[in-house]
């Protein structure tokens, strides 16, 4: 299940371009206490929408949205929840509005739009991370490995694999910091092939490492 928030126009301050961690910090307090901080995450967390850029930083004037989706109905209730004891996200901005959403019926197929950067890393030889992106074959692999060990975590069994369209000619990699912390990741659709309720789980937790903290959303 996905819920999408709509918010009012950042008439405080302007929204910095590595904001995440702060939208991430503050779904956490509207959920609480919550296991799933720590956990593996089986849920996603897009960004902002597009913003008009402003003094180095971010604007909304007219609002924005964004998303969280998850495979747990009872960690969207959990957010709800925690929403109505304050709307205020920060910048000045709050929640106005909240539009639930029921995962697509989904076939054997699906070609998913990202809405943020999927973040494919893995620990090499020498102890450091390495990205993988659209480019790599090895990509492919990575992400669908990724998402089978979330599936085993949730208890879903069937069949999942995933890979980048390489067809798309407008796929690039994009940097994004998150706490100081540079990440690059591949805008590029991604195409699911299994079974359907597997489709629909991908679409709850998003593609690849961190969807918790925004990487990997579906559009």
């Amino acid at each position: 299940m996905r819920i999408t928030f709509f918010t009012t126009p950042n008439f405080t301050r302007l929204v910095p371009f590595d904001y995440q961690h702060k939208l991430v910090g503050r779904l956490h307090g509207w959920l609480g206490e919550n296991a799933e901080h720590d956990s593996i995450s089986l849920y996603s967390v897009s960004w902002l929408g597009r913003g008009e850029v402003r003094s180095g930083a971010l604007s909304f004037p007219h609002g924005t949205s964004f998303h969280v989706s998850a495979a747990n109905d009872g960690l969207l209730a959990d957010l709800i929840e925690g929403l109505q004891t304050d709307t205020e996200i920060n910048w000045g901005m709050r929640v106005k509005s909240i539009m639930p959403q029921r995962e697509p019926v989904f076939g054997e197929t699906a070609r998913f739009m990202m809405q943020s950067p999927v973040l494919i890393k893995r620990k090499v030889a020498d102890g450091t991370q390495q990205f993988f992106y659209h480019t790599d074959k090895e990509a492919d692999d990575y992400m669908t490995e990724t998402m089978h060990a979330k599936m085993a975590h949730a208890g879903v069994e069937g069949r999942l694999s995933l890979r980048f369209d390489r067809d798309y000619d407008k796929a690039r990699v994009k940097m994004a910091t998150y706490r100081g912390i540079k990440n690059k990741g591949s805008l590029c659709p991604v195409i699911a092939e299994g079974d359907p309720h597997c489709l629909a789980f991908a679409w709850n937790v998003g593609i690849g490492n961190s969807t918790g903290i925004g990487f990997g959303a579906i559009k």
